[in-house]
């Protein structure tokens, strides 16, 4: 039973998934805002980040980094950009803050992300829904009885204003598919296909990607093999379940080893 209010910064407040966070965390008592931080230039710095999400005044106002003087955060709640996830890195090492990114582009700063992981307790994923989590445990399991024998197919649709692509989850998702059979995914992945391709070469892992509409997040794992068939789908219809996932986590970190 938690007998004080986590304090809580969200980082990105005004972007699609930190408006989520924030008007779930509004509405759980048990967490209090300290910290609302939005990238340089932004036209709501200054702004009460309640007025964001129609809550009225909070109390806290929409800045550059994390202000103290609204009180020192429990926990950080990350959905930049990675070039603000490792700045925010820096502060939270400083203070020993724990982390909660679901920043995505991420993946090229592994190494970074290791390293104050060795300071501060951090926990990173490209999707913050319970589900999908799920759906990585399911995928595991299935490469394992079946992958060495199957084609592996992952399909991801998304909204038309997603920037990435693949996308973090798909990606994961291949990782694991690859990891569980031996391979790197840097030597098996192949994205999209087009022309006389020749004939499918057995240990590629397949991605193919959609852009469409108002699409919150779609992932299929197919492995198909000869007369037969499986397909693992997640399937969001709303940002809540990641905002839920994410607020989540956050509690669960508080504590927690570096």
């Amino acid at each position: 039973m938690i007998e004080s209010k986590i304090r809580l910064g969200i980082l990105g407040v005004a972007g699609r998934m930190g408006r989520e966070i924030l008007t779930q965390a509004v509405q759980d008592c048990d967490f209090q805002i300290v910290a609302a931080v939005e990238n340089e230039g932004s036209k709501l710095l200054g702004i009460d980040c309640g007025e964001i999400i129609g809550a009225g005044e909070l109390g806290v106002k929409i800045s550059e980094k994390v202000d103290e003087s609204y009180g020192r955060p429990d926990v950080i709640i990350d959905f930049s950009s990675p070039e603000s996830s490792l700045s925010n890195l820096e502060f939270c090492s400083r203070r020993v803050v724990p982390c909660v990114i679901g920043t995505t582009g991420l993946k090229d700063c592994t190494r970074q992300l290791k390293e104050f992981g060795k300071k501060i307790p951090i926990l990173f994923s490209p999707n913050m829904s319970v589900g999908v989590n799920a759906t990585y445990k399911l995928v595991e399991e299935l490469t394992k009885l079946v992958g060495s024998e199957a084609d592996i197919e992952i399909i991801e649709a998304h909204h038309r204003d997603k920037l990435d692509a693949p996308s973090g989850t798909a990606l994961r998702l291949g990782e694991i598919i690859a990891g569980k059979l031996g391979r790197r995914l840097e030597d098996c992945a192949v994205y999209g296909r087009k022309g006389n391709i020749g004939r499918r070469p057995k240990e590629t892992i397949g991605f193919e990607t959609i852009r469409a509409g108002d699409i919150v997040g779609d992932h299929t794992v197919i492995f198909a093999m000869m007369g037969e068939r499986i397909e693992i789908s997640h399937k969001a219809s709303s940002r809540a379940a990641f905002a839920s996932g994410a607020l989540r986590a956050a509690s669960w970190l508080i504590g927690k080893e570096a």
